[in-house]
């Protein structure tokens, strides 16, 4: 990329990402480019001590909740080009399932198998599965508790009858099936998790359960605004806003004036 009007540091992360990368906006919107890539590859980058792993893995997660499907295949390209596997790739896209659905991931499916076997890799993957039909659900409670913890006991205790089997349904899918497989840990995809409910919107009494979580796994105040902050350039200022909003409620501000 031409270095001209761009920053050293914009240059240098964005060649990390997409090496020997010819950007035809570059050609017929130089302006815009100048605008966006000094901001979010230089500044926003400058702001994370997240790793670039790690980084790359959110923003994939982020642009299936947003259904960006013409960026998720550029940053799958980006994710094979920092070091990320296969396997490491597909789980996020699977982790994705429970909560943006079927309907909208899958497209995506269908790109991520098309940029990989582009890039040489043999399909199928090895199973990551770690459950049976036998085990899922108590392995999804046993999950569901690392993360939340007693809350668990208190929802199912409180749910009406008629809606029971949703909660069998969030033990033995949503963490049985997906939380509890190998490729991932758990605290990769509790943050994962957080992404993309921040970058679906309207989902704010779900990322509020999520930062909660995430407190509990590890990944502290400052790690979850460093991921607000990254996903950022994608999701735009409203939802960063509410995400940020949500932390605040659920961990004290530090350092405020």
């Amino acid at each position: 990329m031409n270095n001209v009007h761009l920053t050293d540091n914009a240059v240098k992360n964005h060649e990390d990402l997409f090496p020997n990368h010819e950007s035809i906006l570059q050609k017929t919107d130089l302006e815009f480019i100048m605008l966006f890539d000094n901001w979010a590859f230089d500044e926003v980058i400058h702001q994370s001590q997240l790793d670039t792993k790690i980084r790359v893995m959110l923003i994939l997660a982020s642009t299936i909740a947003s259904q960006a499907l013409g960026e998720y295949k550029v940053m799958v390209g980006a994710a094979l080009n920092v070091g990320l596997t296969p396997i490491e790739i597909k789980e996020i896209l699977y982790q994705t399932v429970p909560y943006i659905g079927v309907a909208k991931v899958f497209d995506f499916l269908h790109a991520t198998n098309e940029v990989l076997q582009d890039n040489g890799v043999i399909l199928p993957l090895e199973g990551q599965s770690t459950t049976t039909p036998r085990s899922r659900f108590e392995k999804g409670v046993a999950a569901q508790k690392e993360i939340f913890g007693e809350a668990i006991e208190r929802m199912r205790e409180q749910s009406p009858e008629d809606q029971l089997h949703i909660q069998d349904f969030l033990a033995a899918n949503c963490f049985g099936d997906y939380y509890t497989r190998n490729g991932l840990d758990l605290k990769t995809r509790e943050l994962l998790t957080f992404a993309m409910l921040v970058s679906l919107g309207g989902c704010e009494l779900q990322v509020k359960g999520h930062v909660a979580g995430n407190l509990r796994v590890g990944n502290d105040r400052t790690c979850l605004i460093d991921v607000v902050t990254q996903l950022l350039p994608y999701i735009g200022y409203p939802r960063t806003l509410n995400a940020l909003r949500v932390i605040d409620e659920v961990t004290p501000v530090q350092n405020r004036l």
